[in-house]
This record gives structure tokens, C-alpha cells and sequence, in this order.
């Protein structure tokens, strides 16, 4: 089940750097793609910095709508995340392509991709320079959800065996999230 993740603790759903996907979604266009480089920016309210390519169908969609939601997918999804990663939507909807169950948004008009550990709804704050130069977009969270399962008390608590977040390093080689350290205190 989904739960609500208040804002003070939004950025530490992507904090410990996971690979991502970002849907996107502009009148009847849908797409998805897999982003590593996602990361935090600010804490209130949450912002996030995606590079999102240049050519890529999803920017068309995100410039189009101002709008994305960002994922962190589990282990139980690198698969997926690999396919959406080497497939352009220009080709076909991936949605129906790889059979991708999804749930509207709260906020935006992307849709949420079932089974990912957290799902952040994201609208455009516009600097046209950082898009242009940098393929750098900067996102404010509208709304931010976490699987209860993975997430209580303000972080994650991966079980040894069960699902976590993964981090992608080249060519479908993905790394799960490892066991939590304790610095002394």
C-alpha cells in the first residue's frame, strides 16, 4: 500500500541515490524512462534535479506538460527499468509494450507505476537556461508516496531478502540498495 510521505522527509526518498523512472504525460502521449541522474536540490518545498536528454520523447513530454512523476523502482523491477531505458517511446507506447500496470497521479497527469518503492508527482520549476545547457531540469514535489512496507518512521527499512531500491552503473548491471551502517553517534 502507498502511504503519504510528509514534505520535511521527501528528500530522503531519493536521497541514498537509486536509479529512477520518470513518466511523463502530455494530452493522449504517455512515456517512461529510466534516469539515474536524480537527485535532491531543497527540502521545503521539495525540489529534485533530473537530467532528462535533450532527444529524448520523454523531454518533449515534460517541456509539453510541465509535469512528471519520478519512481524509485525496486529490484523486483530492473528488468523493467532496463527496457524502458533502451526503448524510445517514439516507437510505441512502452505502457503497452512491456504491459506496465499504472494508477493516475494525485497532482499531475503522469501516471504512477504499481510496485515501486516510492513515487514522487513533480512540476516544472522553468529554467530554461540549465534545460538548454545542462539538460537540467529542476522539480518541485506536489505530492510524494512511499510502499509502507519499505518505508515507516521517516526512511527506508529494506529487509535482507525482499524488494530494494536499485542503482544502475552500465548496460543493465544494477546494484541493490545495501544493508543499513550505523555511524556511532
Amino acid at each position: 500500500m502507498r502511504i503519504a510521505v510528509p514534505d520535511k522527509h521527501v528528500h530522503r526518498l531519493l536521497n541514498h541515490g537509486p536509479t529512477t523512472m520518470i513518466t511523463t504525460a502530455h494530452g493522449t502521449r504517455r512515456n517512461v524512462m529510466a534516469a539515474a541522474w536524480v537527485m535532491p536540490l531543497d527540502f521545503t518545498p521539495p525540489k529534485f534535479a533530473a537530467v532528462v536528454a535533450a532527444d529524448t520523447w520523454t523531454r518533449e513530454l515534460l517541456v509539453a506538460s510541465g509535469e512528471c512523476v519520478l519512481h524509485a523502482p525496486t529490484t523486483l523491477q530492473a528488468d523493467l527499468c532496463f527496457e524502458v531505458g533502451t526503448h524510445s517511446g517514439r516507437d510505441g507506447d512502452k505502457f503497452e509494450r512491456f504491459s506496465i500496470a499504472t494508477e493516475p497521479a494525485t497532482t499531475v497527469a503522469a501516471p504512477l507505476i504499481l510496485g515501486c518503492a516510492a513515487w514522487l508527482e513533480c512540476r516544472v520549476l522553468v529554467e530554461p537556461v540549465m534545460a538548454e545547457r545542462y539538460d537540467l531540469f529542476v522539480l518541485e514535489c506536489t505530492a510524494a508516496f512511499a510502499d509502507e512496507a519499505l518505508w515507516y518512521d521517516g526512511s527506508w527499512h529494506f529487509a535482507p531478502n525482499g524488494p530494494r531500491t536499485i542503482h544502475h552503473e552500465k548496460g543493465g548491471r544494477f546494484f541493490a540498495t545495501g544493508e543499513l551502517v550505523m555511524a556511532r553517534r
